[in-house]
C-alpha cells in the first residue's frame, strides 16, 4: 500500500432546506480526517448552487459556470463518500444532476455511502445509487453506513449517540474505501482508464 494519502470527497447530496445531511456528512468526514491516509474534502451541493430542475442531458450555461468550482474537486478525488437521505425511495434530484454530469470523473473510483432517513435508513437510495454508478465505471464499495431515524440517532452536539456502533461502522466503510482507492489509483497510474 501507498504512503500517499488517498483524496476522499465527501459529498453531501442534499440540498434541501432545513436538511439533515450537513450533520452526517461532518460527522463522517470528521471520522476519515482521524486518519492519516485520508486528506478528505468535503462537497456540498447546496453550496455548489446547481440546478436541480431537469432532466437536462447538459448543465445550462449559468450551471457549466459554477460545475467549474466543482468539477476539478471530483476529478482531483481518488475516492468517494457520497451521504445520501432517501426521499421517496430514492436520491435527491441534485445529486443526480451532479452524477449525470461528470463522466470520467467517476472512472475507476470507490464510491462509499452513509446512508439516512426513516426506518430504512436510506438504503433504498444506496441500492438505486449502485446501479447508476456503475453504469459510470465507478466501483461501489459493499459496506455502507445507515441511519435509520437518522435525527434521533444524533445528539446535539452533532455526534452519533452510538459512537461505538457507528464508529465501528466508519471504520469498516473507510477500510474498504481505502484499500480500493489505493489499488485503483495506482492502477490508473500504470495504465490510463478506457471506458
Amino acid at each position: 500500500m501507498s504512503t500517499e494519502p488517498v483524496r476522499l470527497a465527501v459529498v453531501i447530496g442534499s440540498v434541501r432546506e432545513g436538511r439533515f445531511g450537513p450533520t452526517v456528512a461532518h460527522w463522517i468526514a470528521d471520522e476519515a480526517r482521524k486518519r492519516p491516509e485520508f486528506d478528505v474534502d468535503l462537497i456540498d451541493l447546496a453550496d455548489a448552487r446547481l440546478d436541480t430542475a431537469g432532466p437536462t442531458a447538459e448543465p445550462g450555461s449559468r450551471t457549466k459556470e459554477l460545475l467549474r468550482e466543482v468539477s476539478p474537486r471530483l476529478a482531483a478525488a481518488d475516492a468517494f463518500t457520497v451521504v445520501t437521505p432517501e426521499y421517496n425511495h430514492s436520491f435527491p434530484a441534485g445529486l443526480k444532476n451532479l452524477i449525470d454530469w461528470h463522466h470520467s470523473e467517476w472512472h475507476a473510483k470507490p464510491v462509499g455511502f452513509v446512508s439516512y432517513g426513516g426506518i430504512s435508513g436510506g438504503l433504498r437510495a444506496v441500492e438505486q445509487l449502485r446501479l447508476v454508478f456503475a453504469e459510470l465505471h465507478a466501483v461501489t464499495v459493499r459496506d455502507t453506513v445507515s441511519f435509520h431515524m437518522a435525527w434521533e440517532r444524533f445528539g446535539e452536539d452533532g455526534r452519533p449517540t452510538d459512537p461505538e456502533g457507528h464508529g465501528a461502522a466508519a471504520k469498516t466503510l473507510l477500510d474498504s474505501l481505502y484499500w480500493w482507492a489505493d489499488a485503483l489509483r495506482e492502477a490508473r497510474r500504470r495504465q490510463p482508464y478506457a471506458a
